[in-house]
């Protein structure tokens, strides 16, 4: 969930104007893929379909009260200044609401939505669209109660008008701004079946924008805003260059559901999907289903997966993008999509805490990024002239025989070896910072590896932070004031209830994955040198005893060392990540890591990681 503000850039401050100007001439900062097809930008021609059949799985009925559903019908109201559901934040001013608006897309599905504007404006606005399937009314404070400590945003903060984790109509509202929540197709009572990004949604996309438009109260600019599926869905949509659409505010967006998502490292975890078709998804048909698709098409070379990564470089409107070091999907589609967005009017900000950003515009440096302390709060807006941050020195630190790190490789060959199914078995090796130390940055593992006694291996190298004494630490992706009420500090995480030790809460350190087979690398498609592309187009099996090169990317990195505290890096068989109270189910375990790995380092076998000094 979020708590956004909306603020202008220096040169927009006056709204009369920034409303009436035909351009929006900078982006939103809020607070709290390639196609494979030739899209048309004109909806009047259509494009040529996805050719794979897509399987779906069931979804339940609109129900009334189920993620706050309400009866289905087109209906107009003002909300009085004032109003408030249930203990939620009173409304600054009146708004005109209007329920259940009907847009025909271009294969004649109709979809709906709901908008809120200024009651009173004699002007028309611009539209801010917060585009997803998981429910448009009433939603946002709704979910914060199924998550831990209401992911510490507080109660009256929000109006309840926000469709989860989208803009919330009482703070853009007030300020000249109409808010569009859409059920994109299949959601609530919208036609169709749920898709998940790609060809469809994105023309769907296109054709609301346009369609709002055109509509008597709006002065025809229209921006995509909010975060997760809102965010990533606006790669998508943008990338097709609809011409009413002025800015984009992905915040926290990955931008290939292969990689990134379901399949990242080639290995297939749908995990997180399944919670929200759970909780928030419902309609009159179904919804794409991921396992299913992987069955089918388990190579990243497919058709149906290549709809699934946003062809950002054909992005040319302001973006102001964020991102967070601790978010195991987002940030690094975030910060590709800093580094191919085709526009100088972007603007990147790596957040200290999980989708939850703070106030202030001020003069607005093009990179703000932040640093990870864990055990304290971290240290964020920090100033920088690009991202990757540009002095970062890249250092080799390898794998020595006494559990170490060091600046040299050992001249002998030696090994150590894990259980690669057993949870939390790894190899670990440490340094210990004599002095105060940030590393910011994109990290990598360079590992040569082996498995006795299986034809692959699923490999997870982790990068965790250890304080004086050697204890590991979490980092929290909220404020700690903001759960200090319940008795949650850095030294009583050993008391928290299981169900609250999970990823959305808590953040182990940065990670890389990778499944050997699918070691090939295509440079040229690589952002970083430190990120490689795996085209994941062919299973290169391994001969069991074969010692096998593997070049891991590790998502970014900023965390700060103090003396004495140390980065251990640990290579696991399966994911490390906390598990809370879900169950390890692998439908795919055939697949998976067996047996005992084998990490190499030393003479012939360099094994070691890359670390980014700044």
């Amino acid at each position: 969930m979020l708590l956004v503000y909306l603020h202008f850039p220096t040169e927009c401050q006056k709204q009369y104007e920034f409303k009436k100007n035909t351009k929006w001439p900078s982006v939103l900062e809020v607070s709290l893929f390639s196609f494979p097809f030739a899209l048309s930008q004109d909806p009047s021609i259509p494009t040529m379909p996805l050719s794979v059949p897509v399987a779906t799985r069931s979804i339940d009925l609109p129900s009334v009260g189920r993620n706050n559903y309400q009866p289905f019908g087109f209906r107009e109201e003002v909300l009085p200044k004032g109003w408030s559901q249930n203990g939620s934040r009173p409304l600054p001013c009146d708004i005109h609401a209007s329920h259940d608006v009907e847009i025909k897309v271009r294969d004649g599905s109709i979809l709906y939505c709901d908008v809120y504007r200024p009651a009173n404006s004699t002007e028309p606005v611009a539209a801010i669209l917060a585009w997803s399937p998981f429910g448009k009314k009433y939603n946002g404070i709704t979910m914060l109660k199924n998550l831990p400590w209401n992911l510490g945003i507080p109660d009256g903060v929000l109006s309840g008008l926000e469709k989860f984790e989208g803009p919330d109509p009482a703070e853009f509202v007030p300020r000249g701004f109409a808010i569009v929540n859409v059920d994109a197709r299949g959601a609530g009572d919208s036609e169709g079946n749920v898709g998940i990004m790609g060809t469809q949604e994105a023309e769907d996309g296109y054709d609301v924008i346009e369609e709002i438009a055109k509509m008597p109260w709006c002065n025809g600019n229209v921006g995509l805003a909010g975060n997760s599926h809102l965010a990533i869905v606006q790669w998508f949509i943008a990338a097709l260059q609809p011409p009413s659409l002025k800015a984009i505010a992905p915040w926290e967006a990955c931008g290939d559901l292969y990689r990134e998502q379901f399949v990242r490292g080639g290995i297939f975890d749908a995990g997180l999907f399944d919670f929200i078709i759970d909780h928030n998804i419902q309609g009159h048909g179904g919804v794409e289903d991921f396992h299913e698709m992987y069955r089918r098409f388990p190579r990243a070379d497919s058709l149906y997966w290549k709809d699934k990564r946003a062809d950002i470089s054909k992005i040319q409107i302001p973006a102001y993008i964020t991102a967070s070091y601790t978010s195991f999907v987002h940030t690094m589609g975030s910060i590709r999509g800093w580094r191919q967005v085709a526009t100088s009017e972007k603007w990147l900000r790596l957040c200290p805490w999980q989708e939850c950003k703070q106030n202030g515009w001020e003069a607005t440096p093009k990179v703000r990024t932040t640093i990870l302390r864990f055990n304290q709060d971290p240290l964020y807006n920090i100033a920088e002239a690009d991202y990757p941050i540009p002095r970062t020195d890249y250092k080799k630190m390898y794998f020595l025989d006494d559990g170490r790190l060091g600046f040299e490789s050992p001249s002998s060959t030696t090994s150590i070896s894990y259980q690669a199914e057993k949870y939390q078995d790894c190899a670990a090796f440490t340094y210990k910072f004599s002095t105060k130390t940030r590393l910011a940055g994109i990290p990598k593992a360079v590992l040569f590896m082996s498995c006795p006694d299986f034809h692959d291996m699923d490999v997870y190298v982790l990068l965790r932070k250890l304080d004086a004494q050697g204890k590991a630490l979490l980092n929290l992706n909220i404020p700690w004031s903001s759960i200090a009420q319940h008795g949650v500090t850095p030294d009583t995480l050993d008391k928290v209830p299981r169900r609250n030790m999970n990823n959305l809460m808590f953040h182990v350190g940065s990670l890389g994955i990778l499944r050997a087979s699918r070691r090939a690398i295509d440079e040229a498609k690589s952002i970083h040198e430190n990120y490689p592309f795996h085209p994941h187009d062919r299973d290169e099996y391994i001969v069991p005893g074969e010692i096998v090169r593997l070049d891991i990317g590790i998502w970014a990195m900023g965390v700060e060392y103090e003396a004495g505290e140390s980065i251990q890096v640990e290579i696991h068989g399966n994911s490390p990540l906390l598990r809370g109270e879900f169950k390890d189910d692998n439908e795919f375990s055939d697949t998976a890591s067996h047996g005992k790995h084998i990490v190499h380092f030393g003479g012939d076998y360099p094994s070691h990681v890359v670390l980014p000094f700044v």
